[in-house]
């Protein structure tokens, strides 16, 4: 397994293609914009090495027979599953910020176990290929960039109904070494943190989708794909001097961007579907669940950092025993705690897949991530109750280090008795970064569209919830004769 060390030198020596507001970033390891959330990736490495954490970051693999990173896994039971919440939940609780690993890990599962399925239907070779690289990513400890949403342009139309038809990732040749493709990826969290790019498609397709029915594994730097960098609220903080608590968070972070591929070569070792439209609803369903089940952790571990700075607020504003407050506080925990359950749920009542590997239940992570679309803005919502207006009102951290100004803010922003005014402000801060800032990315937005907007889960959970077993139920408990509605 790699050290952070290690990792964050992989990554210098990557040819990186990154644009930023309009210019090429030559070194974006070290670039202030980029390096907080690149602080988020180290730290699934470093935490990997500590022993305390050896049964959550790390696990045995039977693919190359040693242990590895438990990003790099795939999950040989049920408790590997809870194993991998309970991971996130730990990864969350200590950046609070997005870790970028976890769409990754959710891809390598979903396609591990879909391609075996396409082999033993089609007899296709994508599985073998699939397992070889495996083996490179757990050998290697790579970071993996798991890119499954496509621009999608007119979402009324189909893939191949799109007047550009570059608006979904397609194949525009087909080699006897490989295939061509051309396209991009949107929303691609990490995707400048990571070594490579491992592409899915991003809907159920028909028959004259084939040509965007494809799955295939390329290197970040690889010729012909560029990253375009999101914009993130209060982002150019970062670029400012003197402004360490005015961050909230300058430690860590997350990022998206656009990835641009411009008639990219894949090798054909490294396809895994092209043009087999018929598995492309199995591996979308499939992936779509297993992030859903990721976000009973991570999202649950950023909570755990934001209910701790609310209290910490109510401390500081020397009102932590007021009855509203304590309840507002059990509310949020409460919250947090559901969402957490979810994630456990699903996972322990997942099942093994024919490939080998443990899917979670699909219908319970759906339910997971339908909650998430909703509680995280209410803990949200009582995070800046109890912090109170000055959380989006006070003065930078120059003004409180200024010689002149610097006396009237510690002077008026003072809060509880005994309390450091500078502390209150760095907690305000981090409650801003979350609920309103960079990291409201990954907990308020994500939350929402991340894995499918809440209408795709509320499909998946008509479609899963087996509604006629539950009528069969009633009618037998209250004695309903069927042969009577004829009459």
């Amino acid at each position: 397994m790699m050290t952070k060390a290690e990792y964050i030198e992989s990554l210098r020596k990557l040819n990186l293609k990154v644009y930023f507001m309009g210019e090429q970033i030559e070194n974006p390891v070290d670039h202030p914009m980029i390096r907080p959330s690149m602080n988020s990736v180290a730290k699934t490495y470093e935490l990997a090495e500590k022993p305390e954490f050896q049964d959550l970051m790390t696990v045995y693999s039977p693919l190359i027979g040693k242990k590895i990173n438990r990003f790099c896994h795939l999950h040989q039971s049920t408790e590997d599953l809870v194993n991998k919440v309970k991971m996130q939940r730990l990864m969350g609780q200590h950046t609070a910020a997005c870790f970028q690993r976890c769409v990754g890990m959710d891809a390598f599962n979903a396609i591990f176990s879909t391609t075996f399925e396409m082999d033993q239907a089609l007899g296709t070779v994508y599985h073998k290929r699939f397992t070889e690289y495996m083996k490179f990513v757990q050998e290697n400890d790579l970071t993996v960039d798991g890119a499954m949403t496509d621009p999608k342009g007119d979402r009324s139309l189909s893939p191949s109904k799109q007047e550009d038809p570059d608006l979904y990732m397609h194949v525009v040749e087909v080699r006897e070494d490989g295939i061509v493709v051309c396209g991009a990826k949107a929303h691609q969290t990490g995707a400048v943190n990571s070594h490579e790019h491992l592409i899915m498609p991003t809907v159920a397709m028909k028959e004259e989708d084939k040509d965007y029915a494809i799955s295939f594994a390329v290197p970040s730097d690889a010729e012909g794909v560029f990253m375009i960098y999101g914009r993130q609220s209060c982002d150019t903080r970062k670029l400012e001097d003197q402004a360490d608590m005015d961050l909230g968070n300058s430690q860590y972070g997350g990022h998206e961007a656009l990835v641009v591929f411009d008639d990219v070569f894949v090798p054909k070792e490294r396809v895994f579907m092209c043009r087999e439209y018929e598995f492309a609803g199995m591996m979308v369903e499939r992936f779509a669940g297993y992030h859903r089940q990721s976000y009973g952790g991570c999202k649950v571990g950023v909570g755990d950092v934001l209910i701790g700075a609310a209290a910490l607020a109510a401390d500081y504003n020397g009102v932590p025993k007021a009855n509203h407050i304590k309840d507002k506080l059990i509310e949020m925990m409460h919250l947090n705690e559901t969402l957490y359950a979810c994630g456990i749920a699903c996972s322990a009542e997942g099942e093994r897949m024919p490939a080998g590997n443990y899917q979670i239940n699909l219908l319970l992570a759906n339910v997971c991530k339908q909650n998430i679309t909703r509680m995280p803005y209410e803990i949200a919502r009582l995070a800046e109750d109890i912090a109170g207006g000055l959380m989006v009102t006070m003065p930078s951290e120059k003004d409180l280090r200024d010689e002149k100004l610097g006396p009237y803010v510690d002077k008026y922003l003072k809060g509880a008795v005994g309390t450091s005014t500078e502390n209150r402000m760095r907690i305000l801060r981090l409650i801003e970064n979350i609920t309103l800032g960079t990291a409201a990315v990954g907990y308020r937005t994500e939350s929402m569209h991340g894995a499918g907007s809440p209408q795709a889960q509320r499909i998946m959970i008509a479609r899963q919830g087996n509604l006629n077993a539950k009528k069969a139920l009633a009618k037998v408990i209250a004695k309903i004769d069927e042969s009577k509605n004829n009459k």
